[in-house]
């Protein structure tokens, strides 16, 4: 349904002839991140279900990925084509389907099948960037998309939680059946509440393909896009090897490393809530060089508490609640920018943006975890970390400099 107005005009609750409320963006996104990582308590039982090595198993989350990274790229410009509205509807029906053949899959294969098509959920992440662009200005983009964010913090943090309880208690399919349900209170708040907002669709798929040299030749674009795949991969790589270095360094649980693994959260939503305040008067840009200068704190006093031979559970996890908060503050306003180069390409452009976030993440990931050592320690992953957020930080230098010769970005 095409909107009456302009996106400028402002949500209605439940009214599909406005731009949607940021209930429904925060659920839409917040489904996206939850599905990636509330298998996570399940992979040991799946590997027993299915009779396969807990390395095969684990494709459900690696290769999940590398298909969100993938998907990225088409949902777009299918975006900037159809509209933002029925891809969106399309794809969370696809993850309906796909999340009941995961419960009745006979094998792995046909598990791992549709596992793969639940990414199609994962279109939200791209599309809501597009829709708030679609709707605001670019510095209110930037306070628009912490506060969306924000909200998704709270998934992936209280994920692995929800889904550890519900396999303890009832079985892996029971994790598959609660993202079922959730799936279908969002489908039917995108069906209510998503009045479409691009209302200036291109005009040819083909087009839409063709348009991606555009965005390249932009500096700009690389340069908010550089920001936020490395502060991502910043953060990633400390995924990959955090659980590592917190059990055979640290010596944590399993609990332990739950509770300190949500103080990184803790630090993101609170960076988030600071980018929605302040983004619009302080700008984006230098919301980016901010967030990065506080990230980049992060791996320089581990490595100083490593290189002390003071490092502690509190010490570390602290240090890092620091890249949690630089990120909250830099990652939406690195987010609106790439939304707001070519305005009238923006499902590409954070499709594009989103797909060097996501697999260059994943790829860092994997490096920190496989160069960890007994003999190495914790050095690999913060040493990674580091020269990934420094990257960070010259990208965001380097979009002020481009806005200092040719001007701020405007509408």
């Amino acid at each position: 349904m095409l909107l009456t107005g302009t996106p400028q005009d402002g949500p209605r609750w439940l009214d599909r002839s406005t731009p949607p409320h940021i209930v429904t963006l925060i659920l839409m996104t917040g489904l996206a991140t939850l599905n990636m990582n509330i298998i996570l308590p399940s992979l040991p039982n799946l590997a027993l279900h299915f009779d396969r090595d807990y390395a095969v198993v684990q494709l459900a989350v690696s290769a999940y990925l590398a298909m969100t990274a993938l998907l990225q790229l088409v949902i777009g410009p299918l975006s900037d084509r159809y509209g933002r509205r029925p891809v969106s509807l399309v794809c969370a029906v696809i993850f309906l389907f796909a999340t009941l053949g995961c419960i009745w899959a006979p094998n792995f294969e046909a598990f791992l099948v549709f596992r793969l098509l639940q990414t199609a959920i994962a279109s939200s992440i791209a599309i809501s960037r597009a829709i708030v662009r679609d709707m605001v200005p670019p510095e209110q983009a930037a306070s628009k998309i912490a506060y969306v964010t924000m909200g998704m913090a709270v998934a992936p943090m209280i994920g692995p939680v929800i889904g550890g309880f519900l396999e303890l208690w009832f079985g892996w399919h029971a994790v598959f059946w609660m993202i079922f349900v959730f799936g279908l209170l969002v489908t039917w708040m995108l069906w209510a509440d998503l009045g479409e907002t691009n209302l200036t669709p291109s005009t040819s798929f083909r087009d839409q393909f063709r348009a991606y040299p555009e965005l390249a030749s932009s500096r700009r674009f690389w340069g908010y896009s550089g920001t936020a795949a490395c502060a991502t991969g910043g953060f990633f790589a400390f995924l990959g090897g955090g659980p590592w270095v917190a059990s055979h360094v640290l010596g944590l649980t399993s609990a332990e490393l739950g509770f300190w693994f949500g103080t990184i959260a803790v630090g993101y939503m609170a960076g988030n809530y600071i980018s929605g305040r302040f983004a619009s008067q302080i700008g984006m840009n230098r919301m980016m060089v901010i967030g990065s200068l506080i990230a980049i704190c992060s791996p320089v006093l581990n490595i100083l508490l490593f290189w002390t031979g003071m490092v502690s559970a509190p010490g570390f996890f602290g240090c890092m609640l620091l890249i949690g908060l630089g990120n909250g503050i830099s990652l939406p306003s690195a987010n609106a920018g790439i939304v707001s180069v070519r305005p009238h390409l923006a499902g590409s452009a954070s499709g594009l943006g989103g797909a060097m976030m996501i697999g260059g993440g994943a790829a860092l990931s994997a490096v920190a975890g496989a160069l960890l050592r007994p003999e190495t320690g914790a050095w690999p992953m913060l040493i990674i970390m580091l020269l990934s957020l420094i990257a960070s930080f010259l990208f965001a230098l380097d979009v002020v400099r481009v806005a200092r010769r040719k001007g701020d970005l405007v509408r």
